[in-house]
């Protein structure tokens, strides 16, 4: 549990600017119903990644750009599924990690993809051989809809080899 970094600017356009930089200008009624629609627009993104957790609950606060998400995943990789889906979505500074796990197994480590980066350079770097790069990829599908769609500034989770 904790906060999670990502890149605001980039990520999945779920929602418009209004949600994100422009809400400290709006009145707090209607800062607090973009907030509500930013936050359930992320939880349906998750729940459209087919992945879902017991009493998941997703809120967004546009002022400082963090998500929060709790409820039960049934295991490591959703959860880390999850956080992960909710953080790359543009205007999204942070994920608050509240999730619990049924079954807990090893925390996964999380990379940051820079300009140049591939999955083969990625496995490279965290298992020594980039042949092991199926192994990101599937630990970030649904979100990879093909190993070569990667892009600076999203987040990835690099399970335990």
């Amino acid at each position: 549990m904790g906060l999670l970094s990502f890149i605001k600017d980039a990520g999945e356009k779920l929602f418009g600017a209004a949600s994100g930089s422009a809400q400290a200008a709006t009145a707090p009624a209607d800062a607090a119903a973009l907030n509500k629609t930013a936050g359930d627009a992320i939880a349906a993104y998750i729940r459209a990644q087919g992945l879902d957790a017991q009493n998941l609950q997703v809120t967004y606060d546009g002022s400082t750009h963090v998500v929060t998400v709790s409820g039960e995943a049934a295991d490591q990789p959703t959860k880390e599924k999850i956080l992960v889906s909710a953080g790359n979505v543009q205007n999204v500074d942070k994920v608050d990690d509240k999730l619990t796990v049924s079954n807990p197994s090893a925390a996964a480590q999380f990379h940051t993809v820079v300009a140049g980066d591939n999955l083969w350079k990625i496995a490279e770097k965290y298992y020594g051989n980039g042949a092991k790069n199926d192994l990101i990829f599937q630990a970030n599908t649904p979100m990879l809809k093909s190993p070569d769609k990667i892009y600076p500034g999203q987040v990835l989770v690099i399970p335990a080899a």
